[in-house]
């Protein structure tokens, strides 16, 4: 069942962002793509979404980075293909994931990455009218 999105409760501008995205389910690994990335989460497009509420690992490929970028998210909202054929405002099925740390250091590191990948892909100046700065 999907839950709804609450756009509106969202902390972080969001940018689109197209990444590789590689995680495991059941013993069988999935690659998938963003849609778009924020510093407190993702959209990842998929027709198998997880179960809202899972929580699970995944990484982040970027072309720019030697290693992937490793992350903890939970499941928050999903869309399903149905969902998606229904509504033109939203035309990719897929799963709305907000990013889990484990402590203050981990949440600083990820955002600096996130905020780098959002620079890069952007462009400074589109980046600094999106964040309002």
């Amino acid at each position: 069942m999907a839950e709804a999105k609450e756009s509106d409760s969202r902390r972080h501008p969001r940018a689109p962002i197209e990444l590789k995205v590689e995680y495991k389910k059941l013993n069988t690994f999935f690659a998938d793509y963003t849609k778009n990335i924020s510093k407190g989460g993702t959209f990842i497009k998929t027709r198998r979404p997880l179960a809202v509420g899972t929580e699970f690992v995944f990484k982040l490929l970027v072309p720019s980075m030697n290693e992937p970028i490793a992350l903890r998210g939970k499941v928050k909202w999903v869309v399903t293909e149905q969902q998606a054929a229904a509504d033109p405002q939203n035309p990719e099925a897929g799963m709305g994931i907000r990013f889990i740390y484990d402590d203050e250091g981990q949440r600083d590191r990820i955002e600096g990455d996130v905020e780098r990948l959002m620079v890069d892909s952007l462009g400074e100046l589109l980046y600094s009218k999106l964040m309002g700065r």
